[in-house]
């Protein structure tokens, strides 16, 4: 982690966090089309898209989200579950108690702080804390392969490939111990 993490805090987050939350998804469709990307999260912005404001609501007051914060700004977010979602019926559920991370955004002004480390760090944190040895997440695995190879550098081990219509996606999985 570099150095402007020991002034991130985290902390739990709440419905009040949904219009920041929104805020970095739309900035993050937004930068990865600026970079060619426009598979993973299409070119429309998460505020637009049908059902974003409603998932987003449900992550907020649903699910146990967590807000990542510089100086009292919302620098990124970190949603987990007790597994994946219902919506993603090719992801075989986990044969023990684990942890999920739905979400995982920074805020792309703030890129290569270390957040999203810090953010994973706190899941495995949570999950320890639950006294659950399993944390996965599932990723889109287009584009060369470079978000799954950003959660293989925090600890985690592909498992299971899947598709999702023609959407590339890679569960993987870290034990915690």
């Amino acid at each position: 982690m570099n150095d402007t993490t020991h002034d991130l805090r985290i902390r739990p987050g709440g419905p009040a966090d949904a219009p920041a939350v929104l805020g970095m998804l739309d900035a993050a469709v937004a930068w990865m089309n600026s970079r060619g990307n426009t598979e993973q999260w299409g070119t429309v912005p998460y505020s637009r898209t049908s059902g974003g404001v409603e998932r987003v609501r449900r992550y907020t007051t649903e699910y146990a989200p967590y807000i990542a914060e510089l100086d009292g700004t919302p620098v990124g977010t970190l949603v987990l579950d007790c597994g994946p979602s219902p919506q993603m019926p090719m992801i075989k559920p986990a044969e023990e108690p684990e942890r999920y991370v739905r979400l995982l955004v920074s805020d792309r002004r703030y890129a290569g702080r270390g957040i999203g480390e810090a953010l994973l760090a706190h899941a495995a944190d949570e999950t320890r804390r639950a006294g659950v040895s399993l944390l996965r997440v599932d990723c889109w695995a287009g584009g060369g392969g470079e978000l799954v190879a950003y959660y293989e550098r925090n600890g985690f081990t592909p498992t299971d490939g899947f598709l999702a219509g023609a959407w590339p996606g890679q569960v993987l999985e870290r034990r915690i111990g």
